[in-house]
């Protein structure tokens, strides 16, 4: 059996500490996969969650943390016929990025472009394809406004949005999404104002035809009153939780809301690649470029740890002061 370095967790689940480089096996590529030496990955929110034990994983996912990454194409797999050995991609994985080497279906990989550095290139797939899904499930039209709750922007306005309102818990991190190109055109502090003012106030009174939440329970409320008539919500996650305590059902018919949720790791392969291989997600890829580019829509990277440091990188993301991706190189 061949082996590989990877982060794994001691017990299996438990705190930061827990966190260690240690010996697992090498995966071996499936039909369609390739094998992908991997060169840099990408932290979310969800490995924190994976860590402690408290996000499911979906059926048949590696138990290594990690769905994003970059490296190049090491082995094909039977059946490959999109990538040759050494190619230069990044890509999605439902699990298995915190490793030396990651097998993956060839239709999840994207091709890394040759002004993208690694750790620009790991940054880029979960957040901006996850921001996709978003803009095609909220139906998202030039000229819409649209109220987000993370670093979707760059992709609403790329897409033709009017304005975009967005929020933030500090004043450095509000300042930074009205900085950005084709970034915020508003910006609320969640946690000291009242965002659906904010809309309102952006869009003469109409409100959002597009919200994009993360939170779930603690924006409920203030994102029903943010909506326009005929809008729609797009929820991808619940960091303040599930249960909203009471609903006042009123206000979805009255607007002719519609409300939709998803998730991104547990869909099927069909919709992930549907999804990376669209036209308008491949046009969104051209125009991305690191922070010191020029291009419309670009990837920030707040800290680049090496991967022997996953726990520094860990109690980074778990204080919530980045501004942009935090990524580790592997070295």
């Amino acid at each position: 059996m061949s082996t590989m370095r990877a982060v794994l967790i001691k017990d299996d689940e438990g705190p930061i500490e827990n966190l260690y480089i240690g010996e697992t096996e090498k995966p071996v590529p499936e039909e369609g996969q390739v094998l992908v030496k991997v060169v840099a990955f990408g932290l979310n929110g969800m490995d924190l969650l994976q860590r402690e034990g408290k996000y499911p994983l979906p059926p048949g996912t590696s138990t290594i943390l990690g769905v994003e990454f970059s490296g190049r194409v090491d082995y094909l797999g039977p059946g490959v016929t999109k990538w040759s050995t050494g190619d230069e991609v990044f890509g999605l994985s439902g699990g298995g990025a915190y490793a030396e080497y990651v097998a993956i279906h060839q239709d999840l990989l994207i091709r890394k472009p040759p002004h993208m550095s690694w750790e620009e290139a790991a940054g880029i797939p979960e957040n901006f394809i996850t921001a996709q899904q978003a803009m095609i499930y909220g139906e998202l039209k030039r000229g819409d406004n649209v109220l987000v709750h993370a670093g979707a922007s760059g992709v609403a306005r790329g897409l033709g949005a009017r304005s975009v309102t967005a929020t933030a818990s500090t004043k450095e991190k509000l300042d930074f999404l009205l900085s950005i190109p084709n970034g915020a055109t508003e910006v609320a502090n969640y946690k000291t104002e009242d965002f659906s003012k904010t809309v309102k106030n952006a869009t003469s009174g109409k409100g959002a035809d597009v919200v994009v939440d993360f939170v779930g329970r603690t924006h409920w409320e203030k994102n029903i009153e943010s909506l326009a008539v005929d809008g729609r919500m797009v929820i991808l996650a619940m960091l303040s939780g599930s249960v909203v305590p009471a609903v006042d059902l009123g206000p979805i018919l009255r607007k002719h809301l519609k409300i939709q949720g998803s998730t991104l790791r547990s869909r099927s392969l069909e919709y992930q690649s549907n999804l990376i291989n669209s036209a308008s997600f491949q046009e969104v890829v051209s125009k991305i470029t690191g922070r010191d580019g020029d291009g419309p829509v670009r990837i920030y990277i707040h800290k680049v740890f090496p991967w022997t440091e996953i726990q520094k990188a860990h109690k980074e993301m778990s204080a919530s002061k980045n501004i942009g991706k935090i990524v580790c190189r592997i070295s």
